[in-house]
């Protein structure tokens, strides 16, 4: 790292070696390269003068790119693709005279964007596979450990720690099988020309036949089956805007995940890993903070934001083109990937080592509890004689007067005590203990995770099974 300029903390601290790869400049120039050749190639087939021995010159130099010669070539020229040109050409005379013949700027950038980022969802999928692999093993643990619910962050109906679990895993298959569908609407360009008329080509090849093969010939050459039917100079910026959502929306899921974790973190019912050398705070030594949670949360607002980016950038392009989008997509759509592969990152870390505190849940939950039956007390107490209205009331006041006890003077919660010593509800303290069996309070929530697994993540992760990273997934900080 060169410590005298800025890298962003996205390559530099954050995101993995593919990801960095993938969106490295070997990367990008490379398939400007593959590009090249597969023009070449192309024109060659449909009957442009061009030798295997260009085409081969251009094979051997795919990877050997002199970035000083660009570099001051560019600053010359003031343009990018130009200088590769240039460069590509220094390195294959023979080839020189048909390097870029016939096609536009955007020729290589548009199809190589779609390129990486085709690549990039791919390194994505496998890493929101393996959280989901994560998420289903610890939800089939502890499918059948009650805990309180809560809404409004306010305790309610019991539930169990792995049928909470089946909540986070429900939005990562949404946002897989968007992903999933996203993948098949990723198209190349192909090569249409400066204003996407293809008359460069009408004019080479003086043939619309052999013009109307040149997309369907290049995509099969670059791996793809779908082109563009129609463009401006470019693909259109839709495609940005549809995929930075699909990222957007599994940092959606995984930024609620991190909350809850931070929320039962603090009521220590849950705890992220900390590790034996890991310090929480560089003033409290005791404190365990929710650090990797946490930075879920702060990448996951920049996945979201970035999103915006594209969508301005569709609603503002100009007839067939303009360049204001260019600086732009530089910046936004690498970042956004080289983001959200942090947060898969801290996320499978997370969910492979949840540690869960079943003394602390089951306290927290006893301490609520009384609360939580008083609707089978009432009808126990109903079935035994009572008068629901009457014993409705007095369940109200002596829940307040328990509430009281326990938020005012910190004593214990003494609801079963009050409502075991009046006669009216017919019941003894060992029958009311009995009804508030926490095990025949949650439901059908075991049978839900069991049924979730079964029906719905079991299929999928079946299908993605050679995806699944069983090893340990390490944080870079």
């Amino acid at each position: 790292m060169n410590n005298e300029i800025y890298v962003t903390p996205l390559s530099g601290r954050y995101a993995s070696k593919e990801m960095n790869k993938n969106w490295s400049n070997d990367s990008k120039y490379g398939a400007w390269r593959k590009l090249w050749i597969a023009l070449a190639e192309t024109e060659k087939e449909l009957g442009i003068d061009i030798t295997d021995e260009q085409i081969n010159e251009m094979k051997e130099n795919v990877d050997n790119i002199d970035y000083d010669i660009v570099a001051q070539r560019e600053k010359e020229c003031r343009h990018d693709v130009m200088a590769h040109v240039y460069e590509f050409g220094i390195k294959c005379p023979k080839a020189k005279p048909i390097i870029h013949l016939g096609a536009t700027s955007c020729y290589v950038t548009d199809n190589t964007d779609v390129i990486l980022m085709n690549e990039a969802l791919k390194i994505i999928k496998q890493k929101l596979v393996t959280v989901i692999n994560n998420l289903k093993n610890f939800a089939d643990k502890y499918k059948g450990t009650t805990c309180l619910g809560y809404t409004h962050f306010q305790p309610a109906q019991l539930t169990t720690v792995g049928k909470r679990a089946t909540l986070w895993m429900q939005d990562l298959l949404e946002d897989l099988e968007e992903l999933e569908f996203v993948q098949t609407r990723m198209k190349l360009l192909g090569c249409k020309g400066t204003t996407g008329t293809q008359e460069s080509f009408m004019k080479l090849f003086k043939d619309e036949e052999k013009v109307k093969q040149i997309d369907k010939k290049i995509a099969e050459k670059m791996g793809f089956d779908k082109v563009f039917a129609v463009s401006g100079q470019t693909y259109t910026r839709k495609l940005d805007s549809i995929v930075l959502n699909c990222l957007a929306g599994i940092a959606e899921s995984a930024s609620k995940f991190a909350n809850d974790m931070r929320l039962l973190q603090h009521e220590k019912e849950l705890e992220e890993p900390f590790e034996k050398g890991q310090i929480g705070s560089s003033a409290m030594a005791y404190k365990r903070n929710p650090m990797r949670s946490e930075r879920i949360n702060s990448l996951s607002r920049h996945v979201i934001t970035l999103a915006n980016d594209t969508k301005i950038t569709v609603a503002t392009q100009w007839l067939e083109r303009t360049l204001d989008d260019s600086a732009n997509k530089r910046i936004c759509i690498p970042e956004a990937f080289l983001a959200i592969d942090a947060v898969l990152i801290l996320y499978a870390n997370i969910t492979s080592n949840i540690v869960v505190y079943e003394n602390v849940i089951k306290t927290n939950m006893m301490q609520e509890l009384p609360f939580m039956g008083t609707e089978e007390i009432l009808m126990n107490a109903v079935l035994k004689g009572g008068d629901r209205q009457e014993l409705h009331e007095k369940i109200r006041v002596y829940s307040m007067e328990a509430g009281k006890e326990v938020k005012e003077y910190g004593r214990p919660n003494d609801l079963v005590d009050r409502i075991a010593a009046d006669k009216t509800f017919g019941l003894t303290k060992e029958e009311i203990l009995h009804i508030l069996n926490p095990d025949n309070l949650c439901g059908r929530a075991k049978h839900q995770v069991e049924d979730f697994i079964k029906e719905q993540v079991n299929p999928v992760l079946e299908k993605y099974k050679d995806l699944i990273n069983n090893e340990n997934v390490e944080v870079n900080v």
